[in-house]
């Protein structure tokens, strides 16, 4: 009896341990939750934003395998005022961020858009996050290309479903007696400049920021060709802005997004991040 009696104690003493390991495991669990969640207790609402990685230094990878670029550090400073939100990225090919978008895969595109009247049918913009303006560069010793009317019959490299190309396309549809040669490429932009650089493609559209980025880093021998407001319009606004979607959300992710993002515009983070990628700054006023 003695011996049936101790096995009994032990049991329940083994069992006892166990329930308080339990108990202690699921309150752990819960200050991991609590800690992953709003103040109030609520859970924060995930956003993926999607991105094609280009072109820098609006969007790339850096040695170290990560994300970064102007637009990247500019949606981190809006969200770190944004506490309701968990933020992640992904990075995607470049047809794919729409794709994302019109199924709420992902809630926001990042990757330098400018405003064109079919996306803004589709998706939401932000308020501007970046003031541009666009420019014609060609080699340092081109003399046949002085505005945009001299890019008829001319080459250049597009990448499908930028504004750049949709511009050119357009212009191709209404001047069909001599159009822009367009060859598309999947490549990266330095390639592509190095390409205008040496003669073999005439020109590249794009932003006047980002050539001038380019051309101190890398040492190109390229010059500048400026558009007239009126060729600007060809190509769209001097600004880019986020993509969101028109999800179940999308009208309130908008009004959030466009409070904190005049917040770090007027608190100077975002000529911080434009002097930090483009050495001046371009934040929208």
């Amino acid at each position: 009896m003695k011996i049936r009696y101790k096995i009994q104690r032990k049991l329940f003493a083994a069992i006892s341990l166990l329930l308080v390991g339990i108990i202690l495991a699921a309150g752990c669990g819960s200050d991991q939750a609590a800690s992953s969640g709003n103040k109030d207790g609520s859970a924060r609402k995930k956003i993926v934003v999607a991105t094609g990685g280009q072109p820098k230094p609006f969007s790339y990878v850096n040695e170290n395998n990560e994300i970064t670029g102007y637009d990247i550090e500019t949606v981190k400073a809006i969200f770190e005022k944004l506490p309701q939100y968990e933020l992640s990225f992904e990075k995607t090919e470049f047809p794919s961020i729409f794709a994302g978008l019109d199924s709420d895969r992902y809630q926001i595109g990042a990757n330098n858009f400018a405003m064109n009247k079919e996306r803004k049918e589709k998706y939401i913009y932000s308020k501007p996050i970046f003031k541009n303006q666009y420019v014609i560069a060609v080699a340092a010793d081109n003399k046949s290309i002085n505005s945009f009317k001299d890019l008829q019959g001319k080459t250049t490299e597009v990448s499908a479903g930028t504004n750049y190309t949709t511009a050119l396309e357009n212009y191709n549809k209404e001047h069909t007696s001599q159009t822009v040669l367009l060859n598309y490429t999947e490549a990266d932009l330095l390639p592509i400049l190095q390409n205008v650089e040496s003669g073999k493609y005439d020109f590249q559209l794009i932003d006047a920021a980002m050539l001038e980025n380019y051309i101190k880093d890398y040492g190109l021998k390229l010059k500048t060709i400026s558009l007239t407001a009126e060729e600007s319009d060809l190509i769209g606004a001097p600004y880019s802005y986020l993509l969101i979607s028109k999800g179940k959300d999308g009208e309130q992710l908008e009004k959030d997004i466009n409070q904190a993002l005049a917040e770090v515009i007027a608190d100077g983070t975002i000529t911080k991040i434009s002097q930090k990628y483009f050495h001046n700054d371009y934040a929208p006023k």
